[in-house]
């Protein structure tokens, strides 16, 4: 083989070797997340936790904007939405709601960057 094909081989070789090795961690989110995914539908299902539909309706009143994230995570007997908004105006917000009232416990607003409009 040419010198000079030797390393366009070895940068493939490395290539493949990186993406083989990153199987398993792909493997191992996705499990996490169906496991994530199956134990909200569980404290839906228990009446643990409010259907993220019915949240998210009730939250529009009081935040509106365009949804970005949501995560429901248990903290002690206690599940929460955490959901993070973009608002009219470009304002970022992240919530943490008692997923089981809808109520806000607590609201993080990140404020626009210094191009951002009024």
């Amino acid at each position: 083989m040419p010198a000079s094909r030797r390393p366009i081989h070895l940068l493939q070789a490395a290539a493949c070797a990186l993406a083989l090795a990153a199987l398993p961690v792909q493997a191992d989110r996705e499990r996490d997340r169906e496991h994530d995914q199956d134990r909200a539908r569980a404290a839906v299902q228990a009446g643990q936790a409010l259907p993220l539909k019915t949240v998210l309706v009730r939250l529009e009143r009081e935040a509106p904007g365009q949804v970005l994230d949501v995560e429901l995570e248990q903290k002690g007997d206690r599940w929460i939405y955490e959901i993070k908004l973009l608002q009219p105006g470009g304002r970022l917000v992240k919530l943490e709601v008692d997923a089981a009232t809808a109520e806000v416990l607590r609201r993080k607003e990140r404020p626009r960057g210094p191009d951002a409009r009024p």
